[in-house]
């Protein structure tokens, strides 16, 4: 049916597909966005039944609908979003509203419809992907939390919660401030403080204690973030990880560092001076003290690092931005004054920089020392060189000592679990290794002509302005 009158243009001139259809679906009138959305010449469906374009899956529902607004006496108007062949044969989403009114110029109901194919994938892949992250969330081990901004409202939590905090995920939905029923009194403070610098949009990092029916001796560390809108914090989302076993192993640490620090060192010191003692009042034992002498001041140098160790693995780790030519310079002249014969040659660019910790001196000292110690000339010779390589920064330490050891080179490269140390000489080696692993580092060792190469490569980190 051909549009006429000031009516049709109109219609043509609508974005959205307008179809005039009867009391059964047909087609009465269409006008020419129905070519650019679905294909269709417009005359070509004129007195073709809409219905029959339907997805066979949508008919039923969008037929019904269709039926309803049309029966009604009072003015209806619905939507009803279904998939529609195109021209083509592929499936178009359509969103439709359509209404009961009639006016003398329309020849039939008029149903207006917008392509809304990208929406509809769009939530789809939102919707998939939200699936997936539930999925995630249900089985993941740390407890996942989101708040709104002013933590009046738990807008998401997951069920590892139950398991830290000891507080089922309903009772925390309901209440969401059962959040700080399940913290230790002592600690609520702190987090208090920590959830106002959330809400003024700072993020937070700290650990507490929770979970009362279990005597709150559960550890949680908690890193939390606010989500800014507008320069406004809308929501605050976190995750908090049980760390009870690092805390209970610390405390472990602790003890053994004060046995080091003081029950085995007084108690060496009490044997080195009585062996003293011994060698001047009893001349003649003077070999059998000197034994004595030197395995006692053996076992305060492994003490030493015994401590050392603990330190590094009990103190929280802060990798910052150092430079390595002037720790490497530092470290050299340390090792140089307690070893004056000892030749130390240091090759290093003014400043290069890494990611590295405070305890990184004590890997470069230990493997410079080692150079020295075990060297069998009377002027040991070590070289250390720092150099940039592109995303990495090698230092070198390069020795005429005799080969290390294969044991003692699997601690330094981490092929040897701590299980297998059996001697205290590679003590001070672990103590290399584990601070280059803090670094996500790598170390590499190899024999030279002359002795040993011992490689430590450390992530860079980018020179400041000024090359300060």
């Amino acid at each position: 049916m051909p549009r006429s009158g000031s009516l049709g243009v109109l219609l043509d001139h609508v974005q959205n597909k307008i179809v005039l259809l009867d009391e059964q679906g047909y087609i009465t009138d269409v006008n020419d966005a129905v070519e650019h959305t679905l294909g269709y010449d417009p005359d070509a469906i004129i007195g073709e039944n809409a219905f029959e374009y339907a997805h066979p899956d949508d008919v039923a529902e969008v037929r019904a609908a269709f039926e309803r607004t049309i029966a009604s006496d009072a003015f209806t108007a619905n939507t009803a979003t279904y998939r529609f062949r195109a021209a083509d044969g592929t499936w178009i989403w359509l969103e439709s509203r359509m209404s009961n009114l009639t006016d003398d110029e329309l020849s039939g109901y008029v149903v207006s419809s917008r392509d809304i194919s990208d929406r509809v994938a769009a939530e789809r892949a939102r919707d998939e992907t939200a699936g997936r992250l539930s999925e995630l969330a249900a089985v993941a081990g740390d407890a996942l939390w989101m708040f709104n901004g002013d933590w009046s409202e738990l807008l998401f939590v997951n069920p590892a919660c139950e398991d830290i905090y000891g507080k089922s995920v309903s009772e925390l939905r309901d209440s969401p401030s059962g959040f700080m029923d399940a913290i230790h009194p002592d600690d609520v403070p702190r987090v208090e403080s920590a959830m106002a610098c959330l809400s003024n949009g700072t993020s937070v990092d700290m650990e507490y204690r929770v979970n009362p029916d279990g005597g709150y001796d559960v550890w949680v560390w908690v890193q939390a973030e606010p989500i800014v809108e507008d320069g406004e914090v809308v929501r605050i989302t976190g995750f908090s990880r049980d760390v009870t076993e690092r805390h209970r192993r610390s405390r472990q640490l602790c003890v053994m560092d004060k046995l080091l620090r003081h029950n085995l060192r007084n108690d060496l010191t009490t044997i080195l001076g009585q062996a003293e003692l011994i060698e001047e009042s009893v001349p003649e034992t003077s070999e059998q003290v000197a034994v004595i002498r030197r395995t006692g001041e053996a076992l305060l140098e492994t003490a030493e690092k015994q401590r050392k160790i603990i330190d590094v693995l009990t103190n929280k780790i802060s990798v910052e931005r150092v430079d390595v030519s002037e720790l490497v310079t530092e470290s050299v002249s340390e090792v140089q004054e307690r070893f004056p014969e000892a030749a130390i040659d240091v090759d290093a660019p003014p400043s290069v920089y890494a990611c590295g910790l405070a305890q990184l001196r004590l890997a470069v000292i230990e493997l410079v020392e080692n150079g020295v110690r075990y060297s069998e000339v009377d002027r040991p010779r070590v070289r250390v060189a720092v150099e940039a390589n592109g995303e990495t920064v090698v230092v070198r330490i390069t020795d005429e000592a005799p080969p290390i050891p294969a044991n003692e080179r699997e601690v330094l490269t981490g092929g040897r679990e701590m299980t297998d140390l059996y001697h205290s000489t590679g003590l001070g080696l672990w103590l290399v290794y584990w601070v280059v692993e803090l670094l996500d580092g790598e170390i590499t060792v190899s024999e030279t002509v002359a002795g040993n190469e011992v490689r430590l490569s450390l992530p860079a980190a980018e020179e400041m302005d000024g090359g300060q």
